[in-house]
């Protein structure tokens, strides 16, 4: 448990209205001598003591949870007997004989962002503009720059600024430096597909339900605040203090703590099947898949260690998760840690999917129309794109069968394989070339000044991103 200095806020001498009282509750139900206490013992055999604080810390998310009992979505007893002999079995047999790894997952299937979520939770008080006015003015200028700021935005702001022993800036960028090329040939056909990964178990899609984005215009919004969240931070010197990928890291966890308040202020959230809305783990696929299918076709290929390219890759990727809250603990470092958390994490979640919850949005991603730039080459980018996403959605979710796409509602025709063929010989060509051209030395600082370009323009096309909630607009559609 960690000592009160860190993240106990002053109690101010204030009057006894409901913050004030909050906030001498937030600092006496942390003391050890209290029940929480007694209530971390009573649950201690099923999550550790981090996680159960958080009832006592954060009463306005977590006051209502009963962590002596393990959700719905998690697998308790996971049947390797069902699973055909296969490198993904092997890996399965390695988690099930690492009961720490085990225990490790189930944690922080329960786990939230405790300084987020504590921001957050100040949402009656300040109304959620203000909040999010607040920590764009703190990631631009500074905390200091913030008249009376929260104890809460100071403690956030720390947590950020507190950039562990292992980060090397200097390795983080030179992996932004390669990153760059897939998000410059591979993301603008990709973006739609790799986002509906979200979508396809219903323990995972509900908050994105609840919080209405099943209509196609916020289809589009979701769809490129995310492609936007990874370009900028992949952009030079981007996720430094005071620049716009820290600042985006920032809003993204906030983003993701008031989808946690307002969705559990409702009352309609089913802890007990679903958990808590959005936990840490489900925050692992979008910010470690790439060094995660990276490190699985290399232990593929019998190795064990990662190139000074590779490495640079992982290190990008591990900083910027650091920003968006996960802890080291979920951040692999060798390829072979990597693939057996994101194992650990898949093998935790039962699959189910929901044609209610998951089939509308899946639909209604597909359904969207992302680029409308009326130009020749925007049109037939906008064919491929549409293709594409298909042929992704189907190879990656489907297991490779466009029945089992047909049933959900997308159908891949002639039209869309012939789309696919063009956007796949466009994607390999153009990174092969950028691949070959970052190891000559005379074509390395050209080649990557030419992909920061093309991010920019699609961080214009991408539009601004918000990366706001607004409970006035959630839907309580799938919730029982």
């Amino acid at each position: 448990m960690r000592s009160l200095g860190w993240c106990a806020f002053s109690v101010r001498d204030v009057d006894n209205s409901p913050v004030a009282l909050h906030r001498r509750n937030w600092l006496w139900c942390y003391l050890r001598e209290t029940g929480a206490r007694t209530m971390q013992q009573e649950h201690q055999q099923l999550f550790n003591s981090s996680v159960l604080e958080q009832q006592a810390l954060i009463p306005e998310i977590y006051g209502s949870v009963d962590f002596g009992q393990i959700p719905e979505r998690y697998v308790r007893d996971f049947d390797l007997e069902t699973l055909r002999p296969s490198r993904h079995r092997n890996y399965c047999e390695r988690v099930l004989d690492n009961p720490e790894l085990v225990e490790r997952i189930r944690n922080y299937t329960m786990m939230g962002d405790k300084v987020a979520d504590a921001y957050a939770s100040l949402i009656p008080e300040y109304g959620f503009r203000t909040l999010v006015s607040m920590l764009e003015q703190a990631c631009e200028k500074g905390i200091e720059s913030v008249e009376n700021a929260p104890d809460e935005l100071v403690a956030f702001i720390s947590a950020m600024e507190a950039t562990p022993d292992w980060v090397d800036m200097a390795m983080v960028e030179e992996g932004a430096k390669h990153e760059r090329i897939p998000l410059g040939t591979i993301s603008p056909f990709a973006i739609r597909g790799a986002f509906i990964a979200t979508f396809m178990n219903k323990y995972t899609a509900l908050p994105m339900t609840m919080t209405g984005t099943l209509t196609d215009q916020q289809s589009v919004r979701r769809v490129f605040e995310t492609a936007s969240f990874f370009t900028a931070t992949a952009m030079p010197r981007a996720m430094e203090r005071f620049n716009p990928g820290f600042k985006a890291a920032a809003k993204v966890r906030l983003m993701h703590s008031m989808v946690r308040f307002n969705i559990m202020r409702t009352g309609k959230w089913d802890v007990s099947t679903y958990g808590i809305p959005i936990p840490q783990v489900d925050q692992m696929p979008a910010g470690l898949i790439g060094i995660f299918l990276l490190s699985y076709k290399l232990l593929a290929q019998g190795r064990t260690d990662f190139t000074p390219a590779e490495r640079a890759r992982v290190e990008m990727a591990r900083y910027r998760c650091f920003l968006l809250g996960l802890p080291e603990e979920l951040l692999g470092e060798t390829p072979q840690e990597i693939v057996d958390l994101m194992t650990a994490r898949d093998m935790s979640l039962h699959k189910i999917y929901d044609d209610e919850t998951c089939g509308e949005l899946v639909r209604g991603t597909m359904d969207a129309e992302l680029f409308t730039d009326p130009s020749i080459t925007g049109r037939f980018h906008r064919w491929m794109e549409r293709g594409f996403s298909k042929y992704f959605l189907i190879q990656n979710f489907c297991e490779g069968k466009s029945s089992r796409a047909a049933a959900m509602g997308v159908h891949f025709k002639l039209n869309d394989k012939i789309a696919t063929i063009c956007a796949l010989a466009t994607i390999v060509s153009n990174s092969n070339l950028c691949a070959l051209g970052m190891k000559i030395p005379g074509v390395r600082r050209w080649l990557d000044r030419r992909l920061t370009r093309k991010l920019g323009n699609l961080l214009e096309i991408y539009g601004h991103a918000d990366f706001v909630t607004d409970a006035n607009e959630y839907k309580l559609v799938g919730v029982k």
